[in-house]
């Protein structure tokens, strides 16, 4: 079952950006599907680190290219990222202390939620003001 779908709405037109974005969607997508499929807790708290291990590289690499650029909200885009990063961390303890089953539309709810808005929101900015 999916829980991303891939949007042309969520690509920058920087081809490095885009590549990440399509495999964090795929990452996120197996971490839903071990989650349907009653994968046991530790696989799931391995995925969820191995989601927040590649979104940290690549809001480094978004961040990189933000500064490269002068971009004129690199402070706020950074900050999101920021509390992004902190949003998984606390799903990440939430999970691990019990609070979500092992499936839960909760923490899909979650994951989605965070990851979808700051594509539209924040990631389709960028990408206009760097006119790719």
């Amino acid at each position: 079952m999916t829980l991303i779908e891939w949007r042309s709405e969520f690509e920058t037109g920087v081809t490095d950006v885009d590549h990440e974005h399509r495999e964090l969607v795929e990452l996120i997508n197996e971490l839903h599907d071990q989650l349907g499929n009653d994968a046991p807790p530790e696989t799931i708290s391995e995925f969820l680190g191995e989601v927040f291990a590649r979104i940290s590289a690549h809001f480094a690499l978004e961040e990189s290219i933000m500064r490269k650029h002068n971009y004129d909200q690199y402070t706020e885009h950074k900050t999101d990222h920021e509390n992004l990063l902190d949003e998984i961390r606390d799903i990440m303890d939430d999970f691990d202390t019990g609070k979500y089953a092992a499936y839960d539309e909760a923490l899909a709810a979650a994951v989605h939620d965070w990851f979808v808005d700051h594509f539209k929101n924040k990631d389709a900015r960028l990408h206009r003001m760097l006119g790719v």
